[in-house]
This record gives structure tokens, C-alpha cells and sequence, in this order.
């Protein structure tokens, strides 16, 4: 037995032992920013492993801004989409990035924007030119991210296996996996696994909400699946989700609450982690000037140069001027507001070294918008955390960072001077938010393997074994109402009453007979 797990641990500890030939594997990279920096290091590290990957990579002015570009060993397939329609797009992202960020926020508008990726996926698939090259490939293996649907349909098309990196949190969408709602919160519940009966009232009614979003969502690629797929050959999204191969999520169970898991679902998170490097002499030399005060690191996200409104800028400037710390701000300079004067003790840079900055010994705390791929930085590190959710999934992210108590999280809509320097002040001097994190750092780096090697390990188990099929449970094809046993309840509750119902007339019988025999015998 124990050779047997030496053997399993060498397969994964070498990933590429027990591979005779390197596998060609697609990544699909339809959006930028943290989304596409995630699948860039998901093909780096399957590059460095043995493989031959090639990414598509989209092109242009995706509705995320892209990072800049660095050298790579991978190979790339361009895509550029249609000028027009990547301004239109652009155009109605930014609209309701703005309309979210100004608390205008409703799931109508997040619909129409999703109608116009839905459009956007259409688009690629008419390119026959990119289609028929990765066809013509015929590569081993898909790797899709689930920021929207069309990279599934286009594994669909080309009929490769594939498997999906669930960059946000769980329940984003549904994939599958066992959600007992008396402990597993809906998403945009903003509950712990920790509910009371209302809690569980309210997260039982928000899963029928959560299901009938995810259906509207879905309809918003109907156009495109009926354009290029023949009838009767049509994939259904919520079914085609569960295809997967393998589900690599970018969490960790230092941040996510504790629930029932999938044998082909795989915690990741921390992928993103490099090896550290001494910062630059220009922070070294800032940091310096506020001795043993330490200081304060603040990145919003790639979105926020764009559209932070002066009133934020002018609030959160002047929170930082109450600090003994010195803050160092991700931000455009040439984006700052002429009329608002920066605070003495920040410094704003168009880029920093985020993960060598949150390694960095005199940091005493992490602002941030709540990102996963930030969230997983400062929980390697151990750096407490104050939240502001800008968008998306980042609200539920921090509500485990809250749960979990190594930092706070403040609305957006409350961001006042007072507030926040109040918030950054408390987690900074009550120290139980540094004994939370660096306990949360523990777990993350005690793990057996690294993320890379489970990531690596995993893709390689199932190329060796043809796929993952041994690894899904049946309930994946079972409808719904078998899995949650709809069918016995029915059935036993209608033998339940069939039986009463027999009884009942049973004993009527005898009553009546009883009653007919005592008159005959006073007769």
C-alpha cells in the first residue's frame, strides 16, 4: 500500500514521470485583465511542464483592460473582433461598470451586457479561418475559464474534452456540485455557512432567484447556439457545464467555507504566487521614511484609473492623511484629479510589485477591491485586508475574508473619510486581524502540493487515463428531481395515502357492519 502512494505522489510531485509524449493543449483566452493574467499562468506553467500549449488569445480593446505584455513560451493564436462591435461592447461595458459603481446596479443592465458577449461569441465562431486551424490541430485537451459560456461552446465545436477554471467564487454558477442549503450560502446572499433559521429561510428563497438568473443568463447565447449548431445537436449551457473534465477552482480552503466537494473539483488558488524579489529602490527608499510605522498597500484592480469618481479619490486621499503609515496607491498619476492634493504620507504609481510588496516585512495592512487573485496574494503573505467590492464576485469574496476575520469589507456607497481611516486603523492596531491572517497563511502553504503541482498532477492523471469519467458522480446525469429524491417522496406519499384511504374505507365497512349486525340482533 505504501508504495502505491509513492508511486501516486511521484506522479504528481514529477508531473511528467509517467508521460510518454507531451499532450497539445488549447487555453482560451476570450477577455483580459486578471481573467486572461490567470490562463497566462495556467499556460505557463503546462508549457514549462512538457506540453505543448497554444493559447487564443482575444486582441484589441477587450472590455477588460489588458496587461502588458511579457515574454512568453507558449504560442499564441490571435483574435481581433470586429471594430464596430468591440466599440459597442466596450461602450455598454463601461456603461454599466458606471452604473454598478454609482449604485444604479440591476440585473436587467447585467443582462444586456451579457446579450452583447453572447453577440461577441458569435462573432468568433463565424471566423471559419481560426476554427478550422484549431480543428486541424486536434489538440488533447480544452482549458475554459467561466467568465461567460462562449468558451464551452467553442470546445463544443471543436470536440475536444475540456476542462474549466472557476476563477470567482463558488456558486458563480452551477456546475454540479452537492449544495445543501443549510450551509452552503447562494451567491449574492452575503451569508456564511454559519445561518440561523432566517438565514437559511432567506438562502432557500435566493436559490429559486439564483436558478432563474442563471436560466436568463444562459438564454442570452440562445441565438448563437441555434446559428451554429445543427437542430437536434444543440448543447444545453447548464448541462455542458457539467462536461467538464475537471474543475480547477482558484480558491483555497483558507478562505472558502468548508462544503462537499466533487472528486473532479480541485482547489488552486494561489497560482498566481511567484517567488519574491526585493522591491525596487524607489519603494525601498519610501517605505524607509516611515521607520517601524510600516505601511499600507493599495491596488483596486485593473478598472479603477477608469472609473473611481473624484468624490471617492477625494475621501479615501484624505482617510490616508490620518495614517502614522506611509500608503503606497496603485493609480494612474496622469489620471489624478489637478484640484485634489495628495496627502503627505501617499505615494500613487502607474505599477507596483504586488506580491513582493505584500512579502515585504514592514507592511501592516492590504486595501483592495477584493479580487481573488489579490485576496490569494495577501493570504500567502498573511497581510490583513480592508475590502471595498468594486463589482462582480468581489463582495462574496470578502465576506469570507470577514468571516474568516482577517480583515473588514466597506460598501462602496459608505466610503467616507471617517470610515474608512476609522476601518484601516482598527485592523491595523487590534491585532487579532495579523493572528487571522497569518493562520490563514498557514493553511494555504501547508498544503501536500503546491498549486502548481495539483494543477499539473491532475491534467496529467487524465490524459493518461482518457478522462475524468471515473471521477464524476452519477448524480451529473441524473434530473433533479431524482437527485433530491422528488420521486420517492411522491411515491411514498401517495402509497401513505392510498393506504389511509384504504383503511378509512375499510373501517367504514366494518363500522357499518358492526351497526347492521346490533340492529339485527335487537331485532
Amino acid at each position: 500500500m505504501a508504495g502505491q502512494w509513492v508511486l501516486l505522489l511521484a506522479g504528481f510531485l514529477l508531473p511528467g514521470f509517467l508521460l510518454s509524449e507531451a499532450a497539445k493543449i488549447l487555453t482560451l483566452s476570450l477577455v483580459g485583465g486578471s481573467h486572461h493574467l490567470l490562463l497566462d499562468r495556467v499556460s505557463q506553467i503546462l508549457q514549462d511542464h512538457g506540453h505543448n500549449v497554444t493559447m487564443l488569445h482575444q486582441r484589441g480593446n477587450s472590455f477588460i483592460s489588458d496587461f502588458k505584455e511579457k515574454e512568453i513560451s507558449y504560442q499564441v493564436i490571435p483574435w481581433l473582433p470586429p471594430e464596430d462591435y468591440n466599440k459597442r461592447l466596450k461602450n455598454n461595458f463601461d456603461f454599466f461598470i458606471e452604473e454598478a459603481l454609482g449604485g444604479r446596479y440591476t440585473f436587467g443592465k447585467f443582462l444586456k451586457f451579457m446579450e452583447q458577449v453572447g453577440l461577441q461569441c458569435s462573432h468568433f465562431l463565424r471566423r471559419s479561418d481560426i476554427m478550422d486551424s484549431l480543428k486541424n490541430e486536434n489538440f488533447d485537451l480544452v482549458i475554459v475559464e467561466n467568465f461567460d459560456y462562449c468558451p464551452f461552446l467553442v470546445a463544443e465545436k471543436l470536440g475536444k474534452p475540456f476542462v474549466s477554471i472557476l476563477s470567482s467564487s463558488f456558486g458563480a454558477i452551477d456546475f454540479g456540485l452537492p449544495n445543501p442549503l443549510s450551509y452552503v450560502p447562494v451567491l449574492h446572499s452575503l451569508l456564511t455557512d454559519h445561518m440561523d433559521f432566517w438565514g437559511r429561510v432567506k438562502n432557500f428563497l435566493m436559490f429559486f432567484d439564483f436558478t432563474m438568473k442563471q436560466r436568463q443568463i444562459q438564454s442570452a447565447y440562445d441565438n448563437t447556439i441555434k446559428e451554429h449548431f445543427p437542430e437536434g445537436s444543440r448543447p444545453v449551457l447548464s448541462h455542458l457545464l457539467k462536461k467538464a473534465e475537471l474543475w480547477f477552482v482558484n480558491s483555497d480552503f483558507a478562505l472558502e467555507f468548508a462544503r462537499p466537494l466533487l472528486p473532479n473539483t480541485v482547489y488552486v488558488g494561489g497560482l498566481m504566487a511567484r517567488p519574491v524579489t526585493p522591491v525596487p529602490q524607489e519603494f525601498e527608499n519610501f517605505i524607509a521614511k516611515f521607520g517601524d510605522s510600516g505601511f499600507v498597500l493599495v491596488a483596486l484592480g485593473s478598472m479603477v484609473s477608469t472609473f473611481q469618481s473624484q468624490e471617492l479619490l477625494r475621501e479615501m486621499n484624505s482617510a490616508f492623511a490620518h495614517l502614522s503609515q506611509g500608503v503606497i496607491w496603485k493609480y494612474k498619476p496622469s489620471h489624478w484629479p489637478k484640484d485634489v492634493k495628495l496627502a503627505a504620507n501617499v505615494k500613487i504609481v502607474d505599477w507596483l510589485p504586488q506580491n513582493d510588496l505584500l512579502a515585504h516585512p514592514r507592511i501592516r495592512l492590504f486595501v483592495t477591491h477584493g479580487g481573488m487573485n489579490s485576496i490569494m496574494e495577501a493570504i500567502q503573505h498573511g497581510v490583513p485586508m480592508v475590502g471595498i467590492p468594486l463589482f462582480g464576485d468581489q463582495t462574496e469574496n470578502l465576506v469570507r475574508v470577514e468571516a474568516k476575520k482577517f480583515g473588514v469589507s466597506i460598501p462602496l456607497k459608505q466610503i467616507k473619510e471617517e470610515t474608512l481611516a476609522v476601518k484601516m486603523k482598527q485592523v491595523i492596531e487590534d491585532k487579532r486581524y495579523k493572528s487571522a491572517a497569518v493562520a490563514a497563511s498557514i493553511i494555504r502553504r501547508s498544503h501536500p502540493l503546491t498549486p502548481a503541482q495539483r494543477l499539473v498532477g491532475w491534467i496529467n492523471h487524465i490524459l493518461q487515463t482518457g478522462g475524468a469519467a471515473h471521477l464524476k458522480a452519477h448524480a451529473l446525469q441524473q434530473p433533479w428531481h431524482e437527485q433530491y429524491l422528488l420521486d420517492i417522496f411522491l411515491f411514498l406519499l401517495v402509497v401513505t395515502l392510498g393506504t389511509l384511504w384504504l383503511c378509512g374505507k375499510l373501517l367504514g365497512m366494518v363500522a357499518r357492519w358492526l351497526c347492521g349486525a346490533r340492529k339485527l340482533k335487537k331485532a
